[in-house]
């Protein structure tokens, strides 16, 4: 399928990829281009998961895409003043830059496609920007979905070393005309930029969603948009989904080919094969640290995986798998099919027993990543703790369908611009039943816990 929409692109497809190839004289690489997906501020690379899904299912092979896990993914405050547990834009650009290499050496390929959602997009301009020659020569294409170019808000006055101030000097270098007609985009690769119409919460004209209510932020909804790139905006999505919705894969695949995807939707495989990486939260695993992912793998977590009954999220026969994790946090691989819920549980010294009930996975993923948790202080007098979360988007009102165990919408979700990825429920009554999640169609079943006896639990949600 693949094939053929790259035939289908002939000559302009070749010489996109190998600059100043006239005709397809047999290059050192070819097939599809590797293509590397980056994270934004606070995340890692399951938030990806979907995408790759529905690249594998429209023909895209597994070995050229690869998923990045950027360690302490939250920026500073200042970026010029270190901050325990954080990184700074140079550490952003070192790592991606070394990512990017470690691709071209296992691949062969002379370029990749690299695609960024919000600070992922940041770290891509600042290196082929800043970086080597080498490296700024590496990238074909860049896609960045919900990418703050032009800042959260622009204000010299307020935090002014923030990376994701317009004002600032990391963004005002960025953002410096490059040619005559004021293009922001670092020639020698091709650019596409993502957006909302007006339902980004970092792309918003008031400061609601940073702390700043009322206040002006002086950037709009078109603050992702570049001079000089391809600027594409989808109606209604959010910041996150401007990365890992289906519609932004379309845009994506389009990008990369010239052709129109096959379809968005995702293929089930007969054999799923899942595994994954256990990371800690807060400042560097401590306790007390933040339930904020640091991305660093957490050596000597434990974890059990179970199949479950699909209508109660009851565990049936004996774990799939079962294990403690080595130095490099990886859990698995476990074989399972497409049509079987799973309870995955994680605990480590410090951390609450954590139960993520996932709905059936309809193929293999490498980025199944779990978080060892903590609860909340303010929660410890409930008898049950319960929370969804939906990591590849947030949760709009009256945007969205939602509930959580009968609640339509369930609590903390604000309405108006989807902003927030979690809701949760801390109940007083006894553990030991049936909770049902629901979002847009998905839904998630899973089984309460004593809080007492320190268990938390998560209904993770694919969309």
């Amino acid at each position: 399928m693949l094939t053929a929409l790259l035939l289908l692109g002939g000559c302009a497809w070749l010489r996109s990829w190998w600059p100043g190839a006239t005709a397809p004289a047999q290059p050192a690489f070819s097939g599809p281009p590797p293509v590397v997906f980056l994270h934004g501020n606070g995340d890692n690379g399951a938030t990806w998961t979907t995408t790759v899904w529905r690249f594998e299912s429209q023909g895209w092979p597994r070995d050229r895409l690869f998923v990045l896990d950027q360690p302490l993914p939250l920026a500073r405050d200042d970026d010029g003043r270190p901050q325990e547990g954080r990184s700074s834009t140079d550490d952003a650009r070192r790592f991606l830059a070394g990512e990017i290499e470690r691709v071209r050496r296992l691949t062969g390929a002379p370029r990749v496609a690299v695609v960024a959602n919000s600070r992922g997009g940041l770290t891509l301009r600042n290196l082929l920007d800043a970086g080597p020659a080498a490296t700024a020569g590496a990238v074909s294409h860049a896609v960045l979905g919900g990418t703050p170019n032009h800042g959260v808000w622009s204000d010299p006055a307020e935090r002014p070393g923030s990376e994701f101030n317009g004002a600032g000097p990391f963004l005002t270098r960025l953002n410096r005309p490059r040619n005559a007609a004021g293009d922001e985009v670092t020639p020698g690769t091709q650019w596409l930029t993502i957006r909302s119409d007006a339902n980004d919460k970092f792309a918003q004209p008031t400061g609601e969603w940073i702390g700043r209510p009322g206040r002006p932020t002086g950037v709009g909804a078109d603050g992702p948009a570049l001079k000089g790139a391809t600027n594409r905006v989808i109606p209604g999505i959010d910041h996150r989904e401007t990365s890992y919705g289906a519609q932004a894969f379309a845009e994506t695949w389009r990008f990369l080919t010239g052709q129109a995807p096959p379809g968005t939707g995702i293929v089930p495989e007969a054999a799923v094969t899942l595994a994954g990486t256990v990371f800690g939260l807060g400042l560097a695993n401590r306790p007390g640290g933040g339930n904020f992912s640091n991305n660093l793998p957490l050596a000597g977590a434990t974890v059990e995986v179970w199949s479950v009954r699909p209508a109660s999220g009851e565990r049936i026969g004996q774990p799939l798998w079962r294990g403690t994790v080595g130095a490099d946090g990886r859990w698995g691989p476990l074989t399972t099919t497409p049509d079987t819920p799973l309870e995955f549980v994680v605990a480590a010294p410090g951390f609450a027993v954590h139960h993520v009930y996932r709905a059936p996975f309809p193929r293999s993923s490498s980025t199944v990543h779990l978080g060892a948790a903590r609860i909340a202080d303010n929660d410890r007098d409930g008898a049950v703790i319960v929370q969804m979360s939906r990591p590849r988007g947030y949760f709009g009102v009256p945007r969205d369908e939602i509930g959580l165990d009968g609640r339509t919408p369930p609590p903390g979700i604000p309405p108006g611009v989807a902003g927030v990825s979690s809701t949760k429920l801390v109940l007083r009554e006894p553990a030991g039943r049936a909770i049902v999640g629901e979002f847009n169609g998905e839904r998630v079943i899973g089984r309460t816990w004593p809080a007492a006896e320190n268990h938390l639990v998560t209904l993770e949600l694919h969309r």
